[in-house]
C-alpha cells in the first residue's frame, strides 16, 4: 500500500503565500545568504589555513550572522502570514527546530567574538559548526521547495526562510 504526503500547503496557504510580498523577499535573501555563506567560509578557511585575514574572516562571519538574522525576522513573518504562527508551523516544524540550532551557534560566535571568549581558533571551530548546521538546514528547506514542486504546488521560492 502506497502512502500519499500531506501536501505542503492547504489552497488557503497557498493563496497566502502566493499574495504575500514576505515570498519574494525570502526568494531574495535565501541566495544572497547562501552567497555570503560561500565568501564567508572561503575567507575562514584561509585564516584557518593560513593564519592570514582575521580580521576579514571575523567581518564575513558577521555579515553572514546578520543575513542569517534578517531572513529569520523576515521567515518568522512570512511563516505567520501563510500559517498563522511565527515559527514551527507544522509543515516547517523540523526547518525551524534546526534554524534554532543555528541561530544558537552564530549567537555563540557573536558573544564570542564581542565579548573577547575563548581563541580565536575555538571561535572559527564555532564558525564552521555553525556554517555546517547551516548547510544541513539549507538542505531542508530546498528538499522542501522540491517536495512542495512535486506536489503540484508551482511553489515559489518560499519557505527559504530560515536558513
Amino acid at each position: 500500500m502506497r502512502r500519499t504526503a500531506r501536501p505542503l500547503y492547504t489552497p488557503e496557504q497557498r493563496a497566502r503565500r502566493d499574495a504575500t510580498v514576505w515570498t519574494l523577499v525570502q526568494g531574495i535573501l535565501a541566495p544572497v545568504q547562501f552567497l555570503v555563506f560561500l565568501v564567508s567560509l572561503a575567507l575562514v578557511a584561509r585564516f584557518l589555513l593560513t593564519g592570514e585575514g582575521q580580521f576579514a574572516a571575523d567581518t564575513s562571519v558577521v555579515a553572514k550572522t546578520l543575513t542569517l538574522y534578517t531572513i529569520m525576522v523576515t521567515g518568522a513573518v512570512w511563516e505567520k502570514v501563510v500559517f498563522g504562527k511565527y515559527l514551527f508551523a507544522d509543515a516547517f516544524f523540523w526547518e525551524d527546530a534546526v534554524s534554532m540550532i543555528v541561530i544558537a551557534l552564530h549567537t555563540a560566535y557573536m558573544v564570542m567574538l564581542l565579548g573577547d571568549l575563548g581563541t580565536v581558533g575555538e571561535r572559527m571551530a564555532v564558525a564552521l559548526a555553525a556554517y555546517a548546521t547551516y548547510v544541513v538546514n539549507a538542505g531542508q528547506f530546498v528538499w522542501k521547495l522540491r517536495m512542495a514542486r512535486l506536489q503540484g504546488d508551482g511553489a515559489r521560492p518560499a519557505g527559504l526562510a530560515a536558513a
